[in-house]
């Protein structure tokens, strides 16, 4: 018989945690928050900052449902310069280094994210001195999508010597958590060992969004949508990783045939967000409405307000990234056009389960074509919308991968 787990504690390391409103952060503390919740001792360590530098700088420590969160100090040049990102990296693999060596003990796991990026490496190393146990939960793989966006050449000597901190942190892991299946394969490429892999895939809160009918969600009223109108929606983070060019093309084309039952509505921020909002202006779009990130408690009343959504990825970041933000608005009842590659993660989901369509980067006369059929044939987008759900709940929803998690926390560490 195995041996019964230490009463260990799941030691989190990322850069950002609750109450920040980033991706990473709203799906670590979900997963946090469940498993201190089912008795496990859970700790967070993470940066006082908040992703959008838009609130005041966290409290050190404090214990929030259960999680003992402890915050380290970093710098904050912020996003707006590569040397400045290079900063705010190194002072948290630092601070968050020692903030590990000082928490961890024998008998705990200590979990690295990948923001920063290559955490697993400062972060293994911190566990591996105290005696944890390892394991790294991987949302992407660095330096191949530094390398996807031209930040990093494939043979420089920084790009070679990142890699190989990297595999190496990887394969001496306990377990690598990839959050799909085309990143797993990736990982064995990289020579990780398929029995320190396991695929838990991320997801939304599909209890809290569910499908509301546009003449009842009143916040599509109080941004000016008819019931009539087809709304064609993003919400989340507009980063590298995505193409915005294609629906722009499409938005300019269906302006120009007079569509104007037909708006666009992106939700959120990041990077792109500052190149769509000069394109809308420079090309004269008046069919779309741009809005900020909206609190989480209104989620549901915001990613129901568009009766078609998308999200995209770049096809040569395929396998390093998948777009989290698919699982939200898939749970909304909405159709999801996948602008990105028919061989990918989601290009593979999206018409296996006939929820939505996929059209290549570029393909912006077949977008446009697909949101006309969307708006001239309401059934047929419903029903799109209602397998899109029917994914969900069958097992991208939080009971399922909660299950996953405690799989996962059950092989490592006893409950209270």
């Amino acid at each position: 018989m195995a041996d019964k787990p230490a009463r260990g504690s799941l030691i989190f390391v990322n850069r950002y945690f609750w109450p920040d409103r980033s991706a990473t952060s709203q799906i670590l503390t979900d997963v946090a928050f469940h498993l201190a919740q089912e008795g496990y001792g859970v700790k967070v360590i993470a940066s006082r900052l908040s992703y959008e530098s838009d609130e005041g700088r966290y409290a050190a420590a404090e214990t929030h449902k259960g999680v003992a969160v402890e915050r380290v100090a970093t710098p904050s040049f912020g996003r707006g310069s590569i040397a400045g990102r290079v900063a705010d990296y190194l002072g948290f693999y630092i601070t968050a280094f020692f903030k590990t060596l000082a928490t961890a003990k024998k008998g705990d796991v200590v979990i690295a994210k990948t923001d920063p990026p290559v955490l697993s490496w400062p972060i293994g190393l911190a566990a591996r001195i105290k005696g944890a146990r390892r394991a790294n939960w991987l949302q992407d793989l660095y330096p191949e999508v530094a390398e996807a966006f031209g930040v990093l050449g494939s043979d420089a000597i920084s790009t070679r010597m990142v890699r190989r901190l990297r595999d190496n942190s990887l394969r001496q892991a306990d377990c690598n958590v990839a959050i799909g299946d085309r990143m797993a394969d990736l990982l064995r490429q990289q020579g990780v060992a398929d029995s320190r892999i396991t695929v838990i895939p991320n997801m939304t809160d599909d209890e809290a969004i569910r499908p509301i009918a546009a003449e009842d969600n009143p916040l599509r009223k109080e941004w000016g949508f008819a019931d009539s109108d087809l709304v064609v929606g993003y919400s989340g983070n507009l980063g590298r990783a995505h193409e915005v060019d294609t629906l722009l093309d499409a938005a300019q084309l269906l302006q120009a045939e007079g569509r104007s039952e037909i708006h666009f509505l992106v939700i959120g921020g990041g990077f792109l967000r500052e190149k769509l909002e000069s394109e809308i202006t420079r090309r004269s779009l008046s069919n779309f409405r741009l809005e900020p990130y909206q609190p989480r408690d209104q989620l549901h009343f915001s990613l129901t307000v568009p009766d078609v959504h998308w999200v995209s990825l770049l096809p040569d970041l395929e396998g390093l990234i998948v777009p989290s933000k698919f699982y939200g608005a898939a749970a909304s009842g909405r159709p999801v056009i996948f602008i990105g590659s028919h061989s990918g993660e989601l290009g593979s989901i999206v018409p296996e389960r006939n929820c939505g369509a996929v059209v290549d980067v570029g393909a912006f006369e077949r977008l446009a074509d697909l949101l006309r059929g969307y708006a001239d044939n309401p059934a047929n987008r419903l029903h799109q919308g209602r397998n899109a759900r029917e994914l969900v709940e069958g097992g991208f929803n939080r009971a399922a991968v909660f299950a996953k998690w405690e799989t996962f926390a059950a092989s490592f560490v006893g409950r209270s």
